[in-house]
């Protein structure tokens, strides 16, 4: 018989794996910003910067105020033109996102996919050799920004206003295709959030490199999976076979057999939670603490609670992003970050940094029905420690 979990032994045990049982250090160095790429994974990127920018707020709810130039150095290595190795490479994964580079040669079922979407086709009739161009001016000159390609490129290409309001030049679709399918990689990011791109070789290690895309030793469709669920098992700690899935976005076409298999191989164990209407999968490893004492603001891009149903069956908490919401209809504000405390989500806070005036804007705050006591004044510490965090003077209620 399947063991059984009650619902708090499987919510400690999510928290565990997603990095919350350790202590933040005093002083954050690399060797803990790896710890958290190790356990994460993958890390989602979007370019919302109302409180900052959503990469660096992972990291900082696990390590407490660290110097997120070290976050930098992991994604871009030395520099804009450095041939450092990365710790980080960006790719198409949950969403765009951040991921370990030897991760990336496991996406490559999903870069072969972009390349026969038919886009490619239609445009090399449209445009022959535009996508030559494209690859050959950022192997010369990169790593390049999309308006500095096209600004080299010599075709005379005509903007297209008719996708949602987007202005991206044919250049700049060319691009984001061709990082797509893997022919060209992102080196990092400037201080505008404008990928550079440069050619696979100029990024990634020659291990990563003899697995990618087209080459021998690349995994197949069976392998992918495999490692995938492998690596979202271990961040999870627990799940359902969708929590799972939705972690590197996987069919359950590929994401069922390769489940089955690491059942089968003794790495995961099929249980029962309390409260729970599907199976639940138990990373074999996972650790199973007791208690746990988190404090932590998340980012609504976090990967412990980017999947919503399985927040709310985790923590009883039913989360949305409002962003997109118009004003008049957002229960609980623009950009809202889930409160940690202990081992349960206690409540909710709409955040602003306001730069030029030094504030920390707390919008709205929500506490859950049941919240503990002392929940108000732990949020109000984490306020104060976040608001140093990101150089701001003070804490201002609005």
């Amino acid at each position: 018989m399947a063991a059984k979990l009650t619902a708090g032994q499987a919510r400690r045990i999510a928290l565990a794996a997603q990095g919350f049982l350790d202590p933040r250090p005093e002083v954050a160095t690399m060797r803990q910003v790896q710890r958290v790429i190790d356990r994460l994974q993958v890390v989602q990127i979007d370019s919302v910067n109302v409180l900052a920018r959503s990469q660096y707020l992972p990291f900082y709810s696990r390590l407490g105020a660290y110097d997120t130039a070290l976050l930098d150095r992991a994604r871009d290595g030395g520099g804009p033109r450095s041939r450092a190795p990365r710790r980080l490479v960006e790719s198409w994964a949950h969403v765009a996102s951040l991921i370990p580079p030897e991760t990336w040669p496991f996406l490559g079922f999903r870069m072969a996919q972009a390349r026969d979407d038919g886009w490619r086709d239609r445009v090399e009739r449209e445009h022959p050799g535009v996508l030559d161009t494209v690859r050959e001016v950022v192997g010369e000159h990169g790593p390049l920004t999309a308006r500095e390609v096209d600004r080299l490129v010599e075709h005379g290409v005509v903007r297209s206003r008719d996708n949602w309001g987007w202005n991206w030049s044919l250049v700049k679709e060319c691009l984001e295709h061709l990082f797509s399918t893997g022919e060209i990689v992102s080196s990092g990011r400037n201080s505008q959030f404008e990928r550079r791109y440069a050619l696979p070789s100029f990024v990634l290690p020659p291990e990563v490199l003899a697995r990618a895309p087209g080459q021998p030793g690349a995994p197949d469709r069976a392998e992918s999976a495999l490692e995938l669920m492998r690596r979202a098992v271990r961040a999870h700690g627990i799940g359902t076979a969708t929590d799972l899935s939705d972690y590197f976005r996987l069919r359950q076409v590929m994401a069922d057999p390769a489940l089955a298999e690491l059942v089968a191989l003794g790495e995961v164990e099929q249980v029962t939670v309390e409260g729970w209407q599907k199976p639940a999968f138990l990373d074999a490893a996972a650790r199973r603490p007791r208690s746990v004492t988190a404090r932590a603001l998340l980012s609504p891009f976090d990967s412990l609670v980017w999947e919503r149903a399985r927040t709310e069956r985790i923590f009883n908490f039913h989360y949305r992003i409002e962003i997109y919401v118009p004003e008049p209809k957002r229960v609980f504000g623009y950009y809202v970050l889930p409160f940690l405390w202990g081992d349960q989500l206690v409540g909710r806070v709409d955040l602003k940094a306001d730069r030029a005036a030094g504030r920390l804007l707390v919008r709205r705050v929500h506490l859950e029905p049941g919240a503990p006591d002392g929940s108000r004044e732990a949020l109000a510490e984490e306020l104060a420690q976040l608001a140093g965090w990101l150089g701001l003077e003070r804490v201002e209620v609005t």
